[in-house]
Order: structure tokens, then sequence, then C-alpha cells
């Protein structure tokens, strides 16, 4: 797959005049380059959800290591978070492969973290109806901001604050654990993140994400991080809203 970007005037991201090519065709105007490029992206992270559901499986029959996550729980999400930084703002420093290692390394660790914890708090009944509907959702959203000819550009800014309202509201509940402003939390976490879902899918496919992080390959692997963040996040906060618990 080879890349080219060809600059035509008011920067990132913004104008009509930019090309981002994939084996010589324009993404923004050829539906098969735009195909190849999204499935990329879609295979990377289903592999990294792949990942992440069998380290979680394996966990489950080591206690010492349930047991060393829940005693440093807070050092693991802080160095989680870190890698997700230094991926989303250092991509287009780091090599295709090495972003890629790390992508999986995050989504190794979120497989022994969050999500075996969740799988012994929650029942299995509750675990797959939530992979399900999240699924449903996450795949109706993504094919809209795919198909959709109307420009989701304007919202980002919107999203990004949104998102950072929730994470705010999310750790104020931890010391205030009000069940009903849970619930609302989970509701709006559903919301948002279904829409960054179609948001983040028309980047990719726009090109967007090429031109950021100056080449396909790794657009690629950064679109794998930001679906497998959108996905992992619905099917928490459904879990959080419809679980049923051990």
């Amino acid at each position: 797959m080879t890349f080219q970007n060809t600059p035509g005037g008011t920067g990132f991201g913004q104008s009509a005049d930019q090309t981002v090519r994939v084996n010589g065709v324009d993404i923004r105007t050829g539906s098969a380059a735009q195909g190849s490029y999204l499935t990329q992206a879609f295979f990377w992270m289903f592999a990294g959800l792949l990942l992440t559901a069998a380290v979680a499986a394996l966990v489950q029959f080591n206690p010492a290591i349930l047991r060393f996550v829940a005693s440093n729980f807070l050092v693991i999400l802080i160095a989680q978070f870190a890698l997700v930084m230094v991926i989303s703002f250092g991509i287009s420093r780091l090599n295709a492969t090495v972003a890629l290692g790390l992508f999986f390394v995050y989504a190794a660790s979120l497989g022994f973290t969050v999500i075996a914890l969740v799988m012994q708090v929650y029942t299995q009944a509750s675990i797959a109806t939530a992979f399900i509907s999240a699924a449903a959702m996450f795949g109706g959203a993504a094919l809209y901001g795919y198909t959709t000819k109307r420009s989701l550009a304007g919202i980002g800014r919107y999203l990004m604050m949104a998102l950072f309202g929730l994470i705010a509201a999310v750790v104020v509940n931890v010391f205030v654990g009000n069940s009903m402003f849970d619930m609302i939390i989970s509701i709006f976490g559903v919301g948002l993140f279904t829409v960054l879902t179609a948001f983040h899918v028309q980047r990719i496919a726009s090109g967007d994400l090429a031109i950021a992080a100056g080449s396909v390959e790794k657009a690629a692997v950064l679109g794998a991080l930001l679906l497998y963040l959108d996905f992992i996040n619905l099917f928490l906060f459904l879990l959080r809203l419809f679980g049923d618990r051990r």
C-alpha cells in the first residue's frame, strides 16, 4: 500500500485540494481506496479486541494476577493512558510497526485489567448481551459514518468537550457514588461513543487521519485505536446500564 499526500493550501485536514492516495487512488474521491484503508483499520481493531478477550479469559484462571491488578489498578490505569497518548499524539514520529506493537500492548493490558475485572463482577449472560448490543450499535454508527454525505467534522470539538466532561463526571462519581448519577453518566456515555464511532469512521475514510499521521499504514493503526476505544467504552457503559452482577 503506497501513500502520497499533496497539500493544497489551508492546512491540516481542511483543504479540498489535499489528496491522500492509496496505490495511486485518492482516498477522498475513490470509494475502493476508502474501503481498503478503512478495512485495514477495522482489521487491526478486531485483532486488538480478540487479543483483549484472549488475555482476559486466561487471567480468569490466575488469581495471583487478578490480585496484583486489583492492588495496582491506578498505576496500571495511568500507564495505559500514557500508552494511548503516545500513540495518539506521537503517531507522526513513530514507525508504523512500533505504533502497531504499542496498540497491541495496550489491548493486552486492557484484557488483564478492566475486562478481566468485569468478567469477575458481571454474569456471563450480561457480558454477552452487552457485547452483542455494543456490536449492533457500533456497526450501525460505523455504517452511518461511512455512507453519510453530511460532514461530521464540525462536531469534532464538541465531541472532545463532551468526552472531557464525561471523564470528569466519572471521576467525581467515584467519590460520590450516586447510583442515579451513574445511570445518567452511562446513558450519556453510550450516546457519546456511538456518535464518536460515526465521527471516527468518517475521519478515517476521508483521509484526515492519514494527513495527520503522515502515512496510510500509521493512520490505520491510529484509526484502529480510536475505533477500539469507541467499542470498548460503548460495551462498558452498556454493561453498567443493564448488566447483572454476580
